[in-house]
């Protein structure tokens, strides 16, 4: 099975023919309008997929391709810290307050949690933050065997901040404890924080003012999974020169053995 997790920089109904030539079982698509409010060539492309959103041009997009079936997991909960005597709204918090998140099962088999985390007006919990909340309300739902966090998390171990406990490295160790880990840092044996192969370009070079800048590379983009999948996987990440004219982000290509 062949899964290619994307964030596309908007407008994915053009650029449906760029992840075609992947020739993918599962597209998860990050930053793309709901095919519901969108054309109707791309609603018909989209066949029955998955979405959630911000709004209708910006959100996470699941579509299932080749006879695969995809399936919405409703994990709805809350969590608050424990032993302190504060009443802070800060302390406590549900699933329905975090972006932006979509569970869901592949064929009835794999579980998969599609992330796009996004600042979420929080100066403190955005982006990896969100992430950290995100585990834990759904530790339990996250531990079991056959399951993968797949997306744009917005995060790097290079940005850190040592007085802070829900940082990317930290999130990095709560999710080992629980058995799931990057399949790209295994393969190629690097160390979080120190990549060889982004995954993310920043700006538009202010030379040309059309390609991204070449110089602001950064890895940001996962695919972590459990033990039992890791194992089979192999993980391929898009070249520049095929797809900065689309994107500011390289897709992932995961590739599951059997």
């Amino acid at each position: 099975m062949k899964i290619v997790t994307w964030n596309c920089n908007g407008a994915f109904r053009k650029k449906v023919p760029n992840i075609e030539l992947l020739d993918v079982d599962i597209v998860i698509i990050q930053e793309c309008e709901d095919p519901a409010q969108s054309s109707n060539e791309y609603r018909k492309w989209a066949g029955d997929y998955l979405w959630v959103g911000t709004s209708k041009h910006k959100g996470i997009g699941i579509f299932p391709k080749k006879g695969n079936t995809v399936k919405c997991l409703k994990w709805e909960g809350e969590f608050k810290i424990p032993n302190l005597n504060a009443n802070s709204q800060s302390t406590h918090w549900k699933t329905s307050d975090l972006n932006l998140f979509l569970p869901f099962l592949i064929n009835d088999e794999i579980t998969v949690l599609a992330a796009w985390t996004k600042g979420n007006n929080s100066p403190v919990f955005g982006y990896i933050g969100q992430l950290w909340k995100f585990i834990q309300i759904h530790r339990k739902e996250l531990s079991h065997q056959k399951t993968m966090i797949l997306g744009d998390l917005n995060s790097n171990a290079i940005w850190d901040k040592p007085d802070r406990w829900w940082n990317h490295s930290d999130v990095i160790s709560e999710l080992k404890e629980i058995g799931i880990s990057s399949l790209y840092h295994r393969q190629f044996n690097e160390p979080q924080g120190e990549e060889t192969t982004p995954t993310f370009f920043l700006q538009r070079n202010k030379e040309t003012k059309k390609q991204r800048n070449k110089e602001k590379p950064y890895h940001i983009n996962y695919a972590f999974m459990s033990q039992d999948i890791l194992e089979k996987a192999s993980i391929a990440i898009g070249q520049r020169k095929d797809w900065i004219g689309v994107s500011d982000h390289m897709p992932l290509s995961i590739q599951i053995h059997t």
